[in-house]
């Protein structure tokens, strides 16, 4: 079609205005776009950071296994942070126990190990502390008790627990000299709502192939 200079004219003036109302429209939808994706983001949830909270371990295994990069967590019940928090909580736990003063209210000594543990052996515990022999001897050789302890070993992974195998390393101080003493635990560690907290223990010579019963307090 042949069209005249002034068709032109006009037809080129049409086509400059709806280019720019083009780019008027891609200007103005392209920052509520942007602005979509942080609402987003926010939309979904955030878990706390606590040590204590159970995360969900990842899928198995489907691919040839590779001895130079072969993740084991991947065949347990436990993820990485879960399990080394469970660990931790052993570790501490024996720590807390094994360390006394004479003149410690049995109250203050189990708040200290409440969380820790849980219902259960926090009731043992503070039994066992406010025993009246046990109470009426320190207080009478003034008995001082500082404890560490390590992490020897896994003894027993289930699908809630993890039994951990904790020496405990004491050095007592009694009005008539001091001693050095250690002893090795079964410390089950199971899952307790959100947290992980210790469901049993007793020294490692006595048991503990797996279960998860009732604790001692030695």
């Amino acid at each position: 079609m042949n069209l005249s200079d002034r068709h032109r004219k006009i037809l080129f003036g049409v086509l400059v205005v709806a280019l720019a109302a083009v780019g008027v429209y891609l200007t103005a939808a392209s920052p509520s776009q942007h602005k979509s994706a942080p609402r987003a983001a926010r939309s979904t949830p955030v878990t706390g950071g606590g040590p204590a909270a159970p995360a969900s371990p990842p899928a198995g295994i489907s691919s040839q296994v590779d001895s130079g990069n072969f993740d084991v967590y991947r065949l347990l019940p436990f993820g990485r942070q879960e399990f080394a928090t469970a660990a931790d909580t052993a570790q501490r736990f024996v720590a807390a126990y094994g360390t006394y003063r004479f003149d410690e209210q049995p109250q203050a000594y189990a708040a200290r190990l409440q969380p820790l543990v849980n219902d259960q052996v926090g009731q043992q515990i503070t039994q066992g502390f406010a025993a009246p022999g046990i109470q009426q001897q320190r207080q009478q050789d003034h008995t001082v008790a500082t404890c560490t302890a390590s992490l020897d070993q896994v003894r027993d992974i289930g699908n809630n627990s993890i039994i951990f195998l904790v020496t405990g390393k004491q050095q007592i101080s009694k009005s008539g000299g001091g001693s050095n003493d250690s002893r090795q635990w079964a410390v089950t560690v199971a899952r307790d709502g959100n947290a992980l907290k210790v469901s049993a223990f007793e020294p490692a010579d006595v048991g503990q192939a797996g279960d998860t019963g009732g604790g001692g307090t030695g």
